[in-house]
């Protein structure tokens, strides 16, 4: 039997090509991880899906146990976890983010 948290969530991060999972909204992030994850995000220009885990208690809890990953904001792209702020911030450096967008064919964002 599947879990129903770990299905909403399956079904979200399938169905956007770049997700992030975070603590507020990209308007107003709720801790300074998540800020950054957003910075990052925005400086790359693509467009993204997040979801407030302060707003759904289940999936704040089910994300952690759906990447094996304790901390939140948390990174998918093409359906496929990436990483928290500090892996962001690393692959972003070194160019590998860009690379991972462009071969998931993330989309510019429309601002």
């Amino acid at each position: 039997m599947t879990d129903p948290v770990h299905a909403r969530i399956s079904e979200i991060v399938t169905a956007n090509p770049v997700v992030l999972f975070m603590k507020g909204t990209p308007f107003f992030p709720q801790c300074g991880f998540s800020s950054t994850a957003i910075a990052i995000l925005e400086r790359l220009g693509v467009a993204f899906e997040t979801v407030d885990v302060l707003a759904d208690m289940e999936i704040r809890q089910g994300i952690k146990s759906y990447s094996e990953w304790p901390t939140i904001p948390q990174l998918y792209i093409g359906g496929e976890f990436v990483g928290g702020s500090d892996i962001m911030m690393e692959m972003y450096q070194a160019g590998e983010l860009t690379d991972l967008l462009k071969e998931a064919g993330a989309q510019p964002s429309a601002s």
